[in-house]
């Protein structure tokens, strides 16, 4: 029978991380002694502890990932999250095992049941990706989400980018700035870099916005993608100086999406998804845009 043994687990840890190693001593820690004798006895902290020494080659132990792995599963069996996190770190990386995406999905999902939030991102991203399990946009949301509120920082970057970029969440500026900014408050050097990038574009969003049909026209005529996609959606609804053309609409924004701007190329993708601009739905068009605008980012 498994003995958590939380109060005993946390000592070792402490123990674990301060000990001198046997190579400095010339004995065998009485502490890893006391490690082994609790593992054999079911502890499944013990047994975590134990596999954790064997994979890293603490306490004088010669690192042997196969041992390591051996003891991690026997407590991850049990139910240890870390464990089971550990566990799936390994089988991705082939770390004492055959690489295995579809057990380190397995292992991260059952430690993410548990509560683990690095386990709970892991298994969101790989719903996400579909790596080691089928691709599933909601499922990923959903266990990102719950490791970002636990305050992973890696979940908040990917939630908010993926909620500013409007893959597989509906495109909201407000959610994304608040997750990427909760991880840039974190250090995210990723994520403090994209609020960086969105305040520039942010700026010149504005500038654009607010200049003259004529001074957008010419710069749109000079190759200015961001000119481009705006002088696009002006002619789409006919407003700021200009008549509603949809040929002309079509024309720039296809334009700017050419160039390279990858929002361009996600309101054409919608565009031709849903017939809009006196078009004939096209999903065909539609996917292509698509594939563009994820390739872009």
């Amino acid at each position: 029978m498994s003995k958590p043994g939380l109060a005993w687990v946390l000592c070792c840890l402490l123990l674990l991380s301060g000990m001198q190693t046997a190579h400095s001593t010339g004995t065998t820690p009485a502490e890893l002694q006391l490690i082994a004798h609790e593992a054999q006895d079911g502890s499944d902290g013990a047994q975590l502890l134990y596999g954790l020494a064997y994979l890293e080659g603490r306490y004088g132990l010669k690192p042997d990932a196969a041992k390591g792995v051996h003891w991690l599963r026997r407590s991850a069996r049990t139910g240890n999250p870390y464990a089971q996190l550990m566990l799936g770190d390994c089988y991705i990386d082939g770390t004492g095992v055959a690489k295995d995406p579809q057990q380190a999905a397995r292992w991260w999902r059952k430690a993410a049941l548990g509560g683990n939030p690095q386990a709970q991102y892991l298994i969101g991203k790989a719903c996400l990706e579909g790596t080691g399990t089928d691709k599933d946009p909601t499922c990923a949301t959903d266990w990102l989400t719950k490791s970002a509120e636990q305050g992973n920082k890696d979940a908040q970057y990917l939630l908010g980018k993926m909620y500013k970029e409007g893959y597989v969440v509906p495109l909201d500026n407000v959610v994304a700035q608040d997750w990427l900014s909760r991880a840039a408050e974190q250090g995210h050097s990723d994520a403090i870099n994209l609020l960086a990038v969105i305040k520039d574009m942010l700026d010149l969003t504005t500038g654009v916005y607010q200049q003259s049909a004529d001074v957008l026209i010419d710069k749109a005529r000079q190759g200015d993608p961001q000119a481009e996609y705006e002088l696009g959606l002006r002619y789409e609804s006919g407003a700021w100086d200009v008549e509603q053309d949809n040929e002309q609409a079509l024309k720039w924004i296809t334009m700017a999406a050419n160039a390279g701007n990858g929002i361009a190329m996600k309101t054409l993708a919608d565009i031709y998804q849903h017939g809009d601009l006196g078009l004939r739905a096209d999903p065909v068009k539609a996917a292509e845009w698509k594939k563009r605008a994820e390739a872009h980012h």
